[in-house]
C-alpha cells in the first residue's frame, strides 16, 4: 500500500517552495501591474484557457470581492464575438504558462490596437504573450510536483498565489476594510458577523437585574431564573457590577459559614465588561476571548443597562 501522507506532504513541500521561489519575481512589472488595475476607470477582465483560466476565474473572483470590478471571459469567446465586452477604460489580464497560448494570442492584436492595457502572466519572460504586455507578471517554476511532474501544480498555484499577492496590493491602497468587506459578502457567516450588531442580538426582556444590597442566597435565583449565568447590579438605574455564578461558587468555597450573609455588592465585579448597541458581533467575540468571559452588558452612554449578550447569541 502506497504512503499517501509522504506523497501529500512532498506535492505540498514541492508547492511550498516553488511559491517561495516566486518572491524575486515580485519586480517593478508587479507594481507597474498593480499602479495599472488601482487607477482604472473600468473593470479587470480576466482570460486563459484550460487550467489557467479556472485559475483566472478565481483570481477574479477574489478581486471582484475586495473592492476591483473583475470577471473572466474564455479567450475563445473573446474571439468569437464577445470582444466587445472590452471597453477601452478596462484592463485584460491574460494568463498562460507557456506564454504561447494560440487560443490568448489571437486576442492581442485586437486589444494592442484599442490600446487596452494587457496585464500578461506567464512562465518566461521572452514569449509572445510577455513582448505584447503592457506590464508582465512571470510565475516560473521550475518543476511541477511530484511524482510525474507533470500535471500543473506548482505552476498553477504560483499564478493564484501572484493573484492574491495583486488583491493584497490593492486592498492596502484602497484602505479596505472589514466593513467593505462584508458588504460583498452579505449572505455569508463573515459578512453576517461583520454586519451585525449587538443590538441585532442582545437580550432585552426579563433581564437579571438586581441591587447590589441583595443577599447572595436571592441572587442565586435570579441567576438561575435569567439563564445568562450572571446577575447585573444596577443602582440608580446605572449598571455598577456584575456577578456570576461562578462568583457565586467561590464565594461559598471561601466561606460557607457567612455565604448567606453577604451581598452582591461584597463578591461582584464592579468594572464589568460593556459594550454599546452599535458594536459590532465581531468585536464582541474578540473581547469575550481575551478576557475569557461569555458574556457582555450592552449599555448607553449614562450606563444604563439595555440588554446582555452571551456567547451563544455571537453564533451565527
Amino acid at each position: 500500500m502506497n504512503d499517501w501522507n509522504t506523497i501529500a506532504i512532498q506535492c505540498l513541500r514541492d508547492e511550498a517552495q516553488a511559491l517561495l521561489n516566486l518572491i524575486p519575481n515580485v519586480d517593478s512589472d508587479f507594481g507597474k501591474a498593480v499602479d495599472l488595475i488601482l487607477h482604472c476607470q473600468g473593470k479587470v477582465i480576466i482570460t486563459g484557457v484550460g487550467k489557467s483560466g479556472h485559475v483566472g476565474a478565481k483570481i477574479a473572483a477574489t478581486l471582484s470581492s475586495t473592492g476591483t470590478p473583475s470577471f473572466f471571459v474564455n479567450p475563445l469567446d473573446l474571439y468569437h464575438g464577445d470582444l466587445g465586452v472590452v471597453q477601452p477604460d478596462d484592463i485584460v489580464m491574460a494568463i498562460s504558462y507557456s506564454g504561447q497560448t494560440d487560443e490568448l494570442l489571437r486576442i492581442v492584436p485586437s486589444l494592442v490596437e484599442r490600446k487596452v492595457p494587457i496585464i500578461g502572466v506567464s512562465g518566461y519572460r521572452d514569449s509572445l504573450l510577455a513582448k505584447y504586455s503592457t506590464a508582465h507578471i512571470c510565475i516560473y517554476v521550475e518543476e511541477e510536483a511530484r511524482p510525474l511532474r507533470l500535471a500543473p501544480t506548482c505552476s498553477s498555484t504560483a499564478t493564484l498565489a501572484m493573484g492574491d499577492a495583486i488583491a493584497c496590493c490593492l486592498m492596502e491602497a484602497r484602505g479596505f476594510k472589514e466593513q467593505d468587506f462584508a458588504r460583498f459578502h452579505p449572505g455569508g457567516v463573515l459578512g453576517k458577523r461583520l454586519l451585525t450588531r449587538a443590538s441585532d442580538v442582545m437580550k432585552r426582556d426579563d433581564l437579571p437585574v438586581a441591587s447590589p444590597q441583595l443577599r447572595l442566597a436571592d441572587a442565586l435565583i435570579l441567576i438561575s431564573q435569567g439563564r445568562l449565568g450572571v446577575c447585573v447590579a444596577v443602582e440608580e438605574d446605572k449598571v455598577v457590577g456584575l456577578i456570576t455564578d461562578g462568583d457565586l461558587r467561590r464565594a461559598l468555597e471561601r466561606g460557607r459559614d457567612h455565604f448567606y450573609d453577604l451581598t452582591i455588592a461584597d463578591v461582584m465585579t464592579r468594572s464589568p465588561k460593556t459594550v454599546s448597541p452599535d458594536t459590532r458581533i465581531i468585536e464582541i467575540d474578540h473581547i469575550l476571548n481575551q478576557n475569557k468571559i461569555h458574556c457582555v452588558l450592552v449599555v448607553d452612554q449614562e450606563d444604563h443597562l439595555l440588554g446582555i449578550v452571551d456567547s451563544f447569541r455571537t453564533v451565527l
